[in-house]
């Protein structure tokens, strides 16, 4: 499944933040827009960063871990596995999006990043109801022993850091795990092989 797109979002930001540092004036005086639009624009950019740090400053204070989210959710189906799981500060409380397959459905819940509670009911979708790459994907997760559950500790201890996103993607016809981690300030992004994943013909 694909990265949610609000974490993609995210990363971009951190990135600019890092590529971008000159004077606003220097790139303002290149482009030859009207002023107008370079202050729309600016405002727009200083306000998705405002933002996205009060979602990571969230996340820094969340009681209960990505791991553990993915353990509740996997805990209310037996022999459930995560495929994608995310932390959305942007809605009023902070919660964990997790879906998890079990039995050809895939299951999502919002799992409270304070108490660790529920938050709503539960949602399942047929695994036959998805597209052609989110089908594929999830049937080759199937296939491999490790689980996206792995795929966290080991990036986190990679990148010396807390999972704040994770998932599935296709590269060079191969599954692997994409978590984000959170390193200090930084936000890295972690791909993982896991051994055995089905290549797509």
């Amino acid at each position: 499944m694909r990265a949610p797109r609000s974490w993609r979002q995210l990363l971009a930001a951190a990135l600019v933040a890092v590529i971008l540092p000159a004077p606003v004036y220097a790139v303002a005086s290149s482009t030859g827009e009207p002023a107008s639009l370079r202050n729309e624009g600016e405002e727009r950019a200083a306000s998705d960063q405002q933002a996205a740090n009060r979602e990571l400053e969230l996340f820094r204070g969340s009681a209960i871990s990505l791991s553990q989210a993915m353990a509740i959710a996997e805990a209310l189906h037996a022999g459930a596995t995560t495929a994608d799981v995310s932390f959305d500060g942007a809605s009023g409380s902070p919660v964990y999006r997790v879906k998890t397959l079990h039995h050809d459905r895939v299951w999502q819940h919002a799992i409270d990043a304070t108490t660790g509670k529920i938050v709503g009911g539960e949602a399942a979708l047929p695994l036959k109801e998805l597209d052609a790459e989110d089908r594929s994907n999830l049937v080759a997760l199937k296939t491999i022993r490790h689980r996206l559950a792995d795929a966290v500790r080991v990036a986190e201890q990679a990148a010396a850091g807390k999972a704040i996103s994770g998932g599935l993607i296709r590269e060079r016809s191969r599954l692997n795990f994409a978590i984000v981690v959170m390193s200090g300030s930084d936000l890295k992004e972690v791909i993982l092989k896991p051994p055995g994943a089905a290549r797509r013909r």
